[in-house]
Formats: C-alpha cells, sequence, structure tokens
C-alpha cells in the first residue's frame, strides 16, 4: 500500500501544483483587466491569491508568464488537431482547420475579447507575442512537413513560411475582430485572412 501512495504521489504533487498556477494566472488576468498589465505588480497579484511575492515566483517568472502561459498552452491543442487531420488534405487547408482551436477558445472564454484588448492596446506585451507565435511555430512545422510534397531538401522552409503565414493571419483576424469589440464571428475574419493570401 505504502508502494502505491508513492507510485501516485508525483502526480497529485503535479495536479495541485497546476490547480495553484491556474488560480495565479486567473487573479492576474482579473488585476490586469482592471487596472492595466503595467499598473499590477506581482505583490498585488501575490495579496490576491493570499500568498508571498516569492511563492508566487516559484510558479511563474514573470507577469507576461501569467498572461500567456494559458495560449502558449493552446499551442499544443493546435498542434494535435492537426496531427489529426486527413492526410490526403493540403497543408494550408490543414492549418486553417488546426487553428479553429484558438478561435473556438477565443469566442467561447467569457474573457477572449477583454484579453484581446489587453493584449492589443500595452506595447510591451509584443516580444511575448512573438515569443509565443514562434513556439507555436516548433510545435506545427513537424505536422506540416510531413503534408509537402515539394524537394525535401526544402520542405522544411516551405513549412516553416506556411505556418507562420497561417499564424499571422490568425493574429490579424484576432486582432479586427477585437477591434470590432467582438462584432461579428471571428472564423470569418480568419477565412477571409486565409483566402487573401491563397489568391
Amino acid at each position: 500500500m505504502a508502494d502505491g501512495v508513492k507510485a501516485e504521489s508525483p502526480g497529485l504533487r503535479e495536479v495541485t501544483r497546476r490547480a495553484v498556477k491556474a488560480e495565479i494566472a486567473s487573479k492576474a488576468l482579473a488585476l490586469f483587466l482592471a487596472q492595466g498589465f503595467e499598473e499590477t505588480t506581482v505583490s498585488q497579484i501575490a495579496a490576491e491569491v493570499g500568498t508571498s511575492t516569492r511563492n508566487v515566483f516559484r510558479y511563474f517568472a514573470s507577469k507576461e508568464d501569467m498572461l500567456f502561459e494559458e495560449m502558449i498552452e493552446l499551442g499544443g491543442d493546435v498542434a494535435e488537431a492537426l496531427a489529426r487531420r486527413p492526410s490526403e488534405e493540403d497543408a494550408w487547408t490543414a492549418l486553417r482547420a488546426a487553428v479553429q482551436v484558438c478561435v473556438d477558445s477565443m469566442e467561447a472564454d467569457p474573457l477572449g475579447l477583454r484579453r484581446a484588448q489587453l493584449l492589443l492596446a500595452t506595447p510591451s506585451l509584443r516580444p511575448a507575442m512573438l515569443d509565443k507565435q514562434l513556439r507555436w511555430q516548433e510545435l506545427l512545422v513537424p505536422h506540416t512537413i510531413r503534408r509537402l510534397r515539394a524537394p525535401e531538401q526544402d520542405r522544411e522552409l516551405r513549412a516553416r513560411a506556411l505556418v507562420s503565414a497561417a499564424l499571422s493571419c490568425l493574429d490579424v483576424g484576432a486582432v479586427e475582430w477585437t477591434r470590432r469589440d467582438g462584432m461579428g464571428p471571428l472564423g470569418a475574419l480568419v477565412d477571409t485572412t486565409f483566402a487573401s493570401v491563397r489568391q
């Protein structure tokens, strides 16, 4: 029995860790939305959670990480969606279908629009946004390479170009959706951006 408890302990610790991280990120987002990203301090976030600043930094290296953690993890869901697309589907069509995961997430999240507005209104977050996109690229490129019929020496280059373009299309659509204050379906805007590149 003791061995069984030992075997389960790491899993339980990880569940607890994830729950604490989610709580910190949630409280941080609420403060960011209420008073602005730059205006919010880690000390305020710690106080809201009921812990110390030092303890917050055990879970997140920066405020940016608190805001982008969930978005970076979403990249894994996009990669899984891309891997599940029919093998005969061309890369561009498969990428559009895969990023629908992001569209659905943003539209379903009650704070999705407000989070997007915060990102758009905070220039200091642009480097973190770029880092998120680069991380997503690394997840999506391998699945895209397998869909290309180009000469082998060119496949990775072409895959990176396609993935970069697809993520830019998603971002352009999301920015326009944000500027329209969420009026109209985000998916339709993303369809337009993807179609524009393909023409």
